[in-house]
């Protein structure tokens, strides 16, 4: 049925209401509640007038597509008041819905209303691009198009400069990682499963080296406790801080020396804890204590950048172990022993020549010599029994926990402590030194490792050391820290071979296949265990037969953590992370030397020179007492080591090719 045409708003639909001028959008479909749709398009400027029809009685409706039928009003069974139909022909409108429906108020109109044009794109004028020139051709049918404003343009360099600065703090949050840096004490090479032992159960040790990665040429720079794990502090070699004796006795001994790790010396824990590092070293430290009195604490580990230290600030000991001999039984016979015995067969022979009355003595005679030998007892027996207390005592930072202090269950405390620090630095970047005690003389073990080993009481310590570092490992992963923790092993040198106690019972551990140890510097001395972890970034089970050294690990850790190396020292030390992560085949060492204290006692050469692809990897050339002599001249010794470093057999100038 046609349509009829649309037909002006009846009065009586108006509804009464107070009149409201609202603006009317082209694109804007207005609707009230309970009527139908308003006026949808108004020509630009119109404003719409709610309640009153428009000049020309329309209230609103659209007007019929042009060629196309009027619209026709909408009702129930045909049309009439209330019914609309839309027409096909138009191609604004979509065809008008059909159904019953009742009569509703009419929508307000749209005043004042323009006709109904179809909307066309202006063409413009295309311009050329001009250099130097502000506008640029839009194209045909656009304007043109205006650069960005000067202050506009800044504002996106600034915009851009502030997204590659949140990049880089984020990328620098990611990259450093926390350092957990284990070091056992006269640890061999040939004592991890790892490194070929059949026999000692070590899995922490075998799981750091299945995931990460195993160095079988790292060596320390000392075959000492004491310079070598100040070369490690500080990245140097020991002569260079004067950590290296000119007499036999390279090591400190006893908690009141005055010696010790010198104030100017940069340890990569002073430069970590500038970086915002919590810092922390828990076990040995051998590096000194005091400079003018007790309570200076100049060498202390608190003052070279550690902020937490609990352990002990000497070295472990026979003294330190009731029943467990001394160390110091060679100079105990030459300062104690010796005496008593001449002034026992003098007073023998006095007596006797008295008696015989060939000389007549005095009794002050008697007197003195019976004096004498008693006070050389009673020092001596002080000696012994003041030692331990004064020596061995568990410190946490400046205050004395323990003295003496007792073995029982060391290792689990010293780890329970480890675990205690990790855990209060969950949320922050932190570097852990774990120094053990183990496996030096004195040798113990808790009752849950007595006796378990295959190989004595060095076996259990290492063993329990072994569990240890399990027990980090584990804390490691509760608290989702082990893909951000890069977790280094080693030792301070090799294994001290030749050690017995005063019952014959061997208390050393094993170099494998390398001859020497502890306090020479054959391979069994110097070559030690090197393993470093840290899932993601380093290859898995990866091995690694270049030479490497124990002064790496102060430029690795330091350049990881952010930080600079310092620019007014040497700093002997190769950045590892190249060849750990395979980005390089060779060591940065072409040359290590090997100091017997502060003598040169052997030199390591891995040639770099590309010109003589032949040549054999590594030499190997052992000096036997070079020493300057008077007025600079150069002498030869032949038992000069025998004064500097212990050994075994004669050391002939060699040539190896190791």
């Amino acid at each position: 049925m046609p349509a009829r045409p649309a037909e002006p708003c009846a009065p009586s639909l108006q509804r009464a209401a107070p009149l409201r001028t609202v603006p009317c959008s082209g694109a804007r479909r207005l609707q009230r509640a309970g009527s139908q749709p308003g006026c949808s398009r108004c020509a630009p400027g119109a404003r719409l007038h709610l309640g009153q029809p428009d000049a020309a009685g329309h209230s609103g409706q659209r007007p019929a597509a042009p060629g196309g039928p009027p619209r026709a009003q909408r009702g129930s069974g045909g049309p009439g008041p209330g019914a609309q139909t839309r027409s096909s022909a138009g191609p604004r409108y979509p065809p008008a819905r059909t159904g019953s429906r009742s009569a509703a108020p009419r929508a307000p109109p749209c005043a004042p209303r323009a006709p109904w044009t179809p909307r066309t794109r202006r063409a413009a004028p295309a311009r050329p691009a001009v250099p130097g020139s502000a506008l640029t051709g839009g194209g045909p049918g656009y304007p043109p198009r205006r650069r960005p404003s000067m202050s506009k343009s800044r504002e996106m360099r600034i915009l851009w400069f502030l997204l590659l600065f949140l990049c880089e703090a984020r990328s620098q949050a990611v990259s450093r990682p926390n350092f957990i840096l284990l070091v056992a004490d006269d640890l061999g090479i040939g004592d991890p499963g790892c490194y070929g032992n059949k026999t000692l159960r070590t899995p922490g040790m075998d799981r750091l080296a299945q995931e990460g990665v195993k160095l079988t040429q790292h060596l320390a720079a000392s075959p000492l406790c004491t310079p070598s794990r100040a070369a490690f502090m500080t990245g140097r070699y020991p002569v260079r801080s004067g950590m290296a004796s000119t007499a036999g006795v390279g090591v400190f001994i006893f908690s009141a020396c005055s010696g010790g790790l010198p104030t100017s010396e940069v340890t990569f824990a002073k430069l970590l804890k500038n970086q915002g590092y919590s810092t922390a070293l828990i076990g040995k430290w051998h590096l000194g204590n005091n400079c003018h009195n007790k309570a200076d604490f100049c060498h202390h580990p608190m003052s070279h950048g550690f902020g937490y230290f609990y352990g002990l600030l000497g070295t472990n000991m026979r003294d330190c172990k009731p029943g467990d001999g001394t160390v110091f039984i060679r100079g105990i016979r030459v300062l104690a022993f010796t005496p008593l015995k001449v002034i026992t067969i003098t007073l023998l022979t006095l007596v006797a020549l008295k008696r015989l009355g060939l000389l007549r003595v005095p009794p002050a005679v008697f007197f003195c010599l019976l004096f004498l030998a008693a006070l050389i007892l009673g020092l001596l027996l002080a000696f012994l029994h003041y030692f331990r207390p004064l020596n061995c005592f568990l410190i946490r930072n400046h205050e004395i926990t323990q003295q003496p202090m007792s073995f029982d269950n060391l290792t689990q405390r010293l780890t329970r402590d480890a675990a205690r620090f990790i855990r209060r630095n969950v949320d922050t970047p932190f570097l852990l030194v774990l120094s053990y005690l183990h496996v030096h003389t004195a040798l113990y073990s808790s009752e849950e490792f007595a006796g378990k080993s295959k190989h004595g009481i060095y076996g259990d310590a290492v063993e329990e050391m072994d569990w240890s570092i399990g027990q980090i490992l584990n804390v490691l992963d509760e608290l989702r820290l082990t893909n951000n923790t890069l977790v280094y092993f080693t030792s301070d040198h090799g294994a001290h071979v030749e050690e017995v106690n005063s019952k014959g019972e061997v208390h050393g551990g094993s170099n494998g296949i390398y001859k020497g140890g502890k306090a020479n510097n054959w391979e069994g001395g110097i070559r030690i265990p090197g393993i470093f972890r840290w899932p993601g970034v380093l290859q898995a089970g990866l091995e690694i037969d270049e030479p490497t050294s124990n002064m790496d690990v102060f430029p690795t850790v330091v350049k990881l953590a952010g930080s600079p190396l310092p620019e007014d020292r040497v700093i002997d030390g190769r950045d590892l992370m190249p060849l750990l992560q395979g980005r390089s085949r060779r060591s940065d060492h072409e040359f290590l030397f090997h100091y017997c204290n502060m003598f040169l006692n052997a030199v390591r050469w891995h040639p770099h020179n590309k010109a003589l692809p032949r040549t054999p990897g590594i030499y190997k050339m052992l000096l036997e007492g070079m020493h300057p002599g008077p007025w600079g001249r150069v002498s030869v010794i032949r038992d000069l080591l025998k004064h500097v470093c212990m050994r075994t057999g004669d050391v002939p100038v060699n040539q190896l090719n190791i």
